[in-house]
């Protein structure tokens, strides 16, 4: 049985829009580079931030909210505090319910990531917590303009 490809860091032009982060003291670990957790930060933050400010997520009110069920994350290169990154941002599959964003994190100007992964937000009523029959339309036009 042959191993599956070590995933590869992908270039810039992957991703179709990019979210500027700052490190900060606290993300780094004793081995002196961020944590792993914060790159799941940073996922998290560049699809919410970029859900929330093209109309497509309203965290406070809205009737639909989006659960994380699934994540991964390969890393190819250490980032440090005071680095600053860039989170690279696109979406992989649209389902019925539920979104597979992928998210690249690099280096402010590399043309390399220096990690990649993704997550799957399935999209679910607020108080039911049941998933969607539907995407809501504004959640996804938003979605097809990460395709």
């Amino acid at each position: 049985m042959t191993a599956p490809a070590r995933p590869q860091p992908l270039a810039r032009h992957h991703y179709r829009f990019f979210r500027s982060i700052g490190t900060r003291w606290m993300d780094n670990d004793v081995y002196g580079h961020v944590n792993n957790v914060v790159y799941y930060s940073w996922f998290d933050t560049a699809v919410n931030a970029y859900l929330i400010e093209h109309g497509a997520l309203d965290i406070h009110a809205g009737r639909v909210i989006g659960l994380v069920v699934e994540t991964q994350c390969y890393y190819f290169a250490p980032l440090a505090f005071p680095q600053a990154v860039e989170a690279g941002l696109r979406v992989a599959h649209v389902g019925r319910s539920s979104v597979r964003y992928e998210v690249g994190i690099f280096a402010a100007g590399a043309e390399q990531c220096a990690a990649r992964g993704h997550f799957v937000h399935v999209y679910v009523d607020r108080d039911s917590r049941r998933p969607v029959a539907a995407l809501p339309d504004a959640l996804q036009r938003v979605v097809e303009t990460l395709q």
